[in-house]
């Protein structure tokens, strides 16, 4: 509805500055910039970097994002951003130019929960969110189980990895493959080659006395990084291919099997895949086939959608101003270790 208020949301928990304006469900901008080439020779974020580099994109990015909506500042109704969780230094920039713009249009300001805000970009693209649902959102930090009532007021975590996020395998298995950094898009190529059933590795927390919706990928990692040593001590060659399909399969495996376990131990008929490794082209076909085979409606938003991006704090921004949620207080901070539980502060 053209009547519904116009919300900026601005995403910088890690090392994309993000700036996405939503209406209602409507996405009318997206606009990102990101420092990951920076990041490459260090084979991970280096926080410093991750914090200049918002400090130097944040202004054009804004710009760039009123053009694509084709709105002026003074059209904006609200101003969301992630207040947590994330890089501290990273999200303090990004919590100093909303708390700016919200002051300086006189327009109310929300902080989100990053982990929440990955469930409502799914909104933008499928339409209102089923509730309850399950969401399963797995990155390079973090891989979690949530039981969603309502979004605006309500997330329950219902599990969490417990060491290595998904994303931070793929990007350390990718690291001893010789593959570049990030390691999820690398590893997703080389897969379509190989044989997810060459090498049985191990599939961690899936045993009688585990905990049931926990992840731990510390272990796999660990299994890939020596099956691949034998082979370089014993002179024989690594199959790349091979060993990349064995791998994402473990994951892909471990991450569907508990999802759908968690739809059906509480009942709920939904389940929507976030964060970065949603991305991943063999975590979605097995969702699909396995939601499918349970009676589950998956919802999974665009690979660009999942990663993060500004989109989804206006869209979780947007969703706060529709429940008649309280804006935070013009003292909003940074919280590097916010829980899931915590939707807006």
């Amino acid at each position: 509805m053209a009547d519904e208020p116009i919300v900026l949301g601005f995403e910088t928990s890690c090392d994309e500055t993000g700036v996405g304006i939503v209406r209602g469900h409507t996405l009318l901008a997206d606009a990102l910039a990101t420092s990951m080439a920076e990041h490459e020779r260090f084979g991970g974020v280096v926080p410093e970097i991750a914090s200049r580099a918002h400090l130097e994109a944040m202004v054009p990015t804004v710009h760039r994002a009123l053009a694509e909506a084709g709105l002026q500042a003074s059209d904006i109704d609200a101003v969301a951003v992630t207040s947590g969780p994330g890089l501290t230094g990273a999200l303090l920039v990004g919590v100093a130019a909303a708390k700016a713009y919200a002051m300086a249009l006189d327009k109310p300001l929300y902080g989100v929960n990053h982990l929440a805000a990955h469930v409502a970009v799914d909104e933008l693209q499928h339409g209102p969110l089923a509730e309850p649902s399950i969401a399963m959102l797995v990155s390079g930090g973090h891989s979690s189980l949530l039981l969603v009532p309502d979004l605006a007021q309500e997330v329950q975590s219902l599990g969490r990895t417990i060491d290595d996020a998904a994303g931070e395998a793929f990007d350390k298995v990718a690291r001893v493959l010789g593959l570049p950094f990030p390691g999820g898009p690398p590893i997703d190529r080389a897969a379509r080659d190989g044989d997810p059933e060459a090498i049985a590795f191990p599939r961690g927390l899936t045993g009688r006395h585990d905990p049931i919706y926990d992840f731990s990928f510390s272990g796999l990692k660990t299994a890939v990084a020596r099956w691949i040593e034998a082979r370089e001590r014993a002179g024989e060659p690594v199959p790349v291919a091979d060993v990349a399909a064995s791998f994402q399969e473990a994951v892909a495996d471990v991450l569907t099997a508990k999802a759908v376990r968690a739809c059906k131990d509480h009942g709920v008929d939904h389940l929507v895949l976030g964060g970065g490794v949603a991305a991943n082209s063999r975590l979605r076909a097995l969702a699909e086939e396995r939601c499918a085979a349970a009676g589950i409606v998956l919802r999974v938003p665009s690979p660009k959608l999942c990663t993060d991006n500004g989109a989804m704090v206006a869209a979780l921004g947007s969703r706060l101003v529709a429940a008649g949620v309280a804006p935070s207080a013009p003292d909003l901070g940074a919280d590097s270790s916010l829980p899931i539980e915590t939707v807006s502060r």
